[in-house]
This record gives structure tokens, sequence and C-alpha cells, in this order.
């Protein structure tokens, strides 16, 4: 019953999002040694760090080969959905299991938890912002948080279920709310300041997103088995990768969670085929 629910929704996209082409060409992907990785992001040292949920560690993968070449936590970091890189170059991990983010100090050859920041029920995203506050998205109670240090300085609620929370180029943040199938924009004070929604996007259940140094958002809709590609500005949906049918191979995506973005280079985490993709854009 869930399944055929699921089907009749993806049979109800809107064209504009039905008909978008491709934003960018399947390259590569690792081999599946992940375990439901979720968002991802490029470290301080180029490499990709993969927040590997029921692994509870981060993967450092090679962005190059995808290979992966290390992990941190392991075991340590339960349900580990979020990683975020600070101006400090802490990384800063979302542990939903544990109900709070864990800090770690990467200056030094061996990685050093610093503790856990919390409790934020079921702490689902993290953001480093570059102001040096930390915003958490406590997804179990539907708020966002925003810290300096450690106390809470900004409270925005009414997200159940939100997953990602992600910078903007202007420090505006959104957040990926995905129950109510929706991208919500944030001043840093956590002032409301835009909503997209609606048919034209077909949002089924938005989890994390990357954004570019234009503004344009790569969102994973986990649920719709697709990657988007949205103007914010414009509400135009630029691109999709994904058919809306589960898959592997060019254009197919299962349960993809998270994106981050390296130049003309696409790397989304194909959740459920427990891998990394690789997609780039051919420039002239």
């Amino acid at each position: 019953m869930l399944r055929y629910a699921l089907m009749t929704l993806l049979a109800t996209f809107p064209a504009v999002a039905e008909d978008a082409r491709p934003f960018a060409a399947f390259h590569s992907a690792s081999e599946p040694l992940l375990n439901d990785p979720h968002d991802l992001t490029f470290g301080p040292d180029g490499n990709l760090y993969i927040a590997d949920k029921f692994a509870n560690r981060v993967v450092l993968m090679d962005p190059d080969t995808l290979q992966v070449i290390g992990s941190i936590g392991d075991g340590a970091l339960a349900g580990a959905h979020d990683v975020s890189f600070g101006p400090d170059g802490r990384m800063y991990v979302a542990a939903t299991g544990l109900n709070g983010v864990v800090v770690y100090d990467l200056s030094e050859a061996v990685p050093r938890n610093l503790g856990i920041l919390g409790p934020f029920p079921r702490t689902e995203g993290v953001l480093a912002h570059s102001s040096g506050r930390l915003y958490v998205m406590a997804s179990g109670s539907g708020s966002l948080f925003a810290l300096d240090g450690e106390n809470t300085v900004a409270v925005a609620s009414g997200m159940l279920g939100a997953h990602d929370v992600a910078e903007a180029p202007d420090g505006t943040i959104w957040v990926a709310d995905n129950f109510n199938r929706r991208l919500v924009r944030f001043s840093e004070n956590l002032e409301q300041l835009d909503i997209l929604s609606g048919p034209q996007f077909g949002f089924v259940g938005p989890r994390y997103m990357a954004v570019t140094p234009d503004g344009v958002l790569v969102v994973a809709d986990q649920d719709a088995h697709r990657v988007l590609k949205i103007d914010p500005m414009t509400r135009e949906v630029l691109g999709v990768i994904g058919t809306g049918e589960p898959g592997q191979g060019p254009n197919l995506l299962d349960d993809p969670e998270g994106a981050a973005l390296r130049g003309a280079e696409y790397f989304f985490a194909d959740s459920d085929n427990n891998r990394i993709v690789k997609y780039v854009v051919a420039l002239n």
C-alpha cells in the first residue's frame, strides 16, 4: 500500500520538474562499501567526508578515484547523518542516535573527539556557518537552533522531520523541510525569508542539499529518487538527475540523501546503493 501511494505521488509530478533534462552526465561510482551514506561535504584537505549512517562513522573518500581512504569515529557516531566544517577547521557531525552534534579537532595526525553538543532530539542536520555560528536541526522536535558557542541565540520551529541546513553565498540559511515537502530560507537570526514549495518542484522527500557559488540549490529528494537543480530566485528547475524510479547506472539513483559540489563535478550519496556517484558537466 505504501509503495502504491508513493508511485501515485511520483505519477503526479508536474511537467516542469518531470521534463527537465539531466544537468550533468554520469562519470563514475564508488564500490558499494558504505552503509546507507547520508550527507557529504568537502573537508579542508580536499577529500570527501561522508556521514555513513548505519556504520556510525564518517568516511573519507578521494574525490578523484572514489576510493575510501579512511574513517573517523567508527561505531561511535550513532546514526551519523550530516557533517560540516567550520572556519575553525573543526568537524561537526550530526549524530541522530546521540541526539547531538559531535565535535572533532582534525589538526593533529589522530582526530580528537572534543565532546558533544546537545541534546537536540533526532539531530539530522548541522551547519558550521562562515560567521562562526552553529546551526542544528533537531528533526524530532522540528526546531532549528542557532548557537554562539554553546549558547542558543535563536530558534525556528514548525519543521518536524526536517533534515539539512545549508549556507547560501549571502549567508542566509536553507533548510530541507522534509515532511512539509519544501525548502525554507532563513536569515542568520532565523527570521523566515522565503519558501520553495509547490507542484513545479514535485518534492516528495527533500533531505540534503548543496549550494553553488551563485546560489543555485542542488537538492537530493530521497523519496523521489532524484536530485534537482533549482534557481531559487526564478523558482525554475534547471535540471534533474534521476527518473523517479530507483535503480543503478547513468541517471538512476536509489534513495539519494546527500550532495556535494566541486566546480563542475557533482557528488551524490546514492544511499540505498551504498555508494557515492560522481556526475560532471562538460565545459567548453
